[in-house]
């Protein structure tokens, strides 16, 4: 066996002659049964006629049955865990001499991961302000606001304009809405629709242009300019609950404001430690990664650039983006993706094998559960879904996310926790849950069908 580079590896297999042509024999009798041959019943002509009018057909036949199996029996003997479909080369088949050939084929890496336990990650607990509750049950107040019908009248800044919506130009596909809600004045407003409706009144009819910003967060919409011809249709007004006890039973099992205020301290923090912990794994991970160097199967990175781009366009087409409209190169696309890809195929294989140095496994009580999940949320019959699941190579898919999880919570646990960076100022983020002004902003017709 030779080493090429990395994963590569190959191996020059002879086959003896005897195993050839009992091999050709029996594929030759297996012709012989099923050929016809003028003046011949089926299964009656002479071996020689069948190898001489079906000679190409039996050696490929012969091929494909031995190549198989000699290079199977080769790789096990040699204890190596092949990945992907090994190249066949330099075949050399003549009659009465061994068929030789060579396999060129990845294998799985031998990974020695050090170090995986004690890794200093910077990581803090959440913190909850007083301020914080009361934003968040400001923002559910505002998600059971109702609106109500005005008596036709200008438009002013804080009320909500019911409108239609065509565009005229610039887009590439035609927007179209039969009604949209526009807040003028408001934050999330795109000012275009602002100085354009403010003042007008219901029965009016305006063309005007609105410029989106480079990072809006539609992308058929982010830097363009699109002249909208749009029909006001109505006014109407907010009105907000009053947050009292009454308010808080209305949301659920909460007698009173105190108990609705504890929930959601409990709710934010939780949340915010999910993604304190997720910051500070993938962290972990990355200097796992940085600290281990091993040649990775290249097929490997292959299918994960692939995987990339094919999240990328589900994304686009999400956004009503479709990507034959543009002059991709996808060559260069996915050589952009290499080095991501990479590094994303290491952090899964040291995953793996810090997994199986700790024995960390999902449960089948694990995997049953998540299945339940699914069935509720399908409302389908249990069994039914886990049979599909299992056909369909989901249910695979599902242990190896929960192993992956649990190996990650083992790394985190085993971490050695240290004080975060101080932010800079202005160097925060918003808050996950409340999108930066503009990026959500009102309206988002879809694209006309």
């Amino acid at each position: 066996m030779a080493l090429l580079e990395g994963c590569k590896h190959e191996l020059e297999i002879s086959i003896p002659p005897d195993a050839v042509e009992a091999e050709t024999e029996k594929v030759t009798k297996d012709f012989q049964q099923r050929a016809k041959l003028p003046g011949f019943r089926p299964g009656k002509a002479p071996a020689s006629l069948v190898r001489k009018n079906f000679g190409a057909d039996i050696r490929q036949r012969v091929l494909e049955s031995l190549v198989p199996k000699f290079f199977d029996e080769k790789v096990k003997e040699e204890n190596l865990r092949v990945v992907g479909t090994p190249d066949i080369k330099d075949v050399h088949f003549h009659e009465g001499e061994p068929l030789r050939f060579k396999a060129e084929f990845e294998v799985f890496p031998e990974l020695t991961i050090s170090g995986y336990k004690g890794v200093e990650v910077p990581y803090a607990e959440p913190q909850v302000s007083d301020e914080d509750v009361a934003k968040r049950i400001e923002e559910i107040r505002e998600s059971k606001a109702s609106y109500a019908n005005e008596e036709p009248r200008p438009l002013a800044d804080g009320d909500f304009a019911v409108v239609s919506l065509d565009s005229l130009s610039g887009s590439e596909q035609p927007i179209h809405s039969d009604e949209v809600t526009v807040e003028i004045g408001g934050a999330d407003t795109m000012p275009g629709f602002t100085e354009n409706l403010r003042g007008a009144s219901p029965g009016e009819e305006k063309d005007f242009d609105v410029t989106y910003p480079e990072d809006y967060g539609r992308e058929n919409l982010a830097g363009k300019t699109i002249r909208f011809h749009v029909n006001v249709k109505g006014v109407r007004r907010k009105e907000l609950p009053e947050l009292n006890d009454e308010f808080a039973q209305d949301l659920g099992d909460f007698r009173n404001m105190d108990e609705l205020r504890g929930a959601v301290r409990k709710s934010i923090f939780a949340q915010r430690e999910t993604e304190a912990q997720r910051a500070a794994k993938d962290k972990l991970v990355d200097k796992l990664v940085d600290a281990n160097e091993f040649p990775v199967p290249e097929i490997f990175v292959e299918r994960q650039i692939q995987n990339r781009v094919e999240q990328r366009l589900r994304a686009l087409q999400q956004q009503g983006v479709d990507p034959n409209s543009f002059n991709l190169d996808w060559d260069r696309i996915k050589e952009a993706q290499r080095d991501q890809a990479m590094r994303e195929v290491k952090a899964s294989l040291i995953l793996g094998k810090v997994a199986d140095e700790e024995a960390i496994v999902a449960t089948r009580d694990e995997v049953d559960r998540e299945i339940d999940r699914i069935a509720r949320e399908r409302r389908e019959p249990v069994a039914s879904v886990r049979k599909k699941l299992n056909d369909d190579g989901t249910a695979g898919r599902i242990a190896s996310h929960i192993q992956t999880e649990k190996t990650l919570n083992f790394l985190f646990e085993h971490a050695t926790k240290t004080a975060p960076e101080p932010e800079s100022p202005g160097s925060g983020s918003p808050e996950p849950g409340n999108p930066e002004s503009g990026n959500e902003a009102v309206p988002e017709p879809a694209p006309a069908e």
